[in-house]
């Protein structure tokens, strides 16, 4: 979840693709360690806000993440991006699709669940498709994408619990995960308005996105965190973890599935994301999930996957590169 498209959970900024590199596994296996990466960054999350404050949480993430790309960027030979309005752009997109959902969910996570967490991040194709159809002309509403926008919502009041008044809902937890997932397809929406067709390359312009957002992140966490009175390891290495697998790493795995796949494949990750995250919660941290929750996530993840049915003759170019995941 490092940069994410309106039907994704996380990605890069839209440019030309990276030059093809021939995969040394097949795309089946990477695209199943980023549905598992994805998935157990929610996990990550909550144990990382267990020792450290949710902005230190965020920071460190982005640090480490910024680090691989670095260290990707220097391995491929490949500099930053060049021009203040460029830099500009990325600024903007590194608070939307990094700096402001990483630190949404880290404080989301003080007090919901990480399973909670993870289905709520499956909503952006939704809130992604209701911007669409305002925000960009050429994204057309159909019968069916229109009915998985009503599906998709009506499951998340199914995992919400609506007809019980969202009783024993945490709402300010929750409003603040579903604002998260709200940020990537804004970001991808602004991504693709002022960076599509740059002339660099995604992983030099995603570079420098995280590269901007840790700078953000660096500013505000000393205003509002103190220094930690003393260093716990599990939090540290969930937190190190969580920037170098699910920020780094997770970012480089789907410029490969999208270059060898096509969007549309790959991003079908989403739908795997909060049924890991789900997993991981329950098994690994004890969480409890009450009937509406599996059975909404269903019916959200249904929904989601109707939003992205279009025409074959408003299907896009295979050369246009999405933006979420990222958790």
């Amino acid at each position: 979840m490092s940069s994410v498209t309106a039907t994704t959970t996380a990605p890069a900024p839209a440019g030309p693709a990276p030059e093809p590199v021939r995969p040394r596994l097949d795309w089946r296996l990477r695209f199943g360690a980023l549905s598992l990466i994805w998935g157990f960054s929610f996990l990550l999350i909550k144990v990382g806000t267990q020792g450290y404050a949710p902005f230190q949480v965020t920071f460190g993430r982005l640090a480490f993440g910024t680090a691989v790309l670095a260290v990707a960027m220097a391995v491929r030979r490949e500099g930053p991006p060049r021009g203040a309005r460029t830099w500009g752009h990325l600024a903007v997109a590194g608070f939307l699709l990094n700096a402001l959902p990483f630190s949404l969910f880290a404080f989301a996570e003080l007090t919901i669940p990480s399973t909670l967490a993870g289905i709520c991040n499956a909503t952006s194709p939704l809130w992604g498709m209701a911007l669409s159809l305002v925000a960009l002309s050429e994204d057309r509403p159909t019968r069916v994408r229109v009915a998985g926008l009503g599906l998709g919502f009506l499951g998340v009041l199914t995992v919400l619990g609506a007809w019980q008044g969202f009783e024993g809902l945490d709402a300010r937890g929750t409003t603040l995960a579903l604002l998260a997932s709200l940020s990537y397809p804004v970001g991808w929406i602004y991504v693709r308005r002022t960076l599509a067709g740059s002339s660099h390359s995604n992983l030099s312009l995603t570079g420098g996105q995280l590269l901007l957002a840790t700078v953000q992140l660096a500013v505000v966490t000393p205003l509002f965190t103190t220094l930690p009175t003393g260093f716990a390891i599990g939090p540290l290495l969930a937190i190190a973890a969580l920037g170098t697998l699910g920020t780094g790493l997770a970012v480089l795995i789907q410029y490969g599935l999208v270059a060898e796949v096509g969007p549309t494949t790959g991003q079908m990750v989403t739908y795997f994301v909060p049924v890991i995250a789900a997993a991981a919660g329950i098994a690994l941290l004890g969480e409890t999930l009450t009937w509406s929750t599996p059975v909404g996530a269903a019916v959200v993840l249904a929904g989601a996957a109707l939003t992205q049915v279009r025409p074959k003759r408003q299907a896009q170019p295979r050369r246009q590169h999405r933006y979420q995941r990222h958790g």
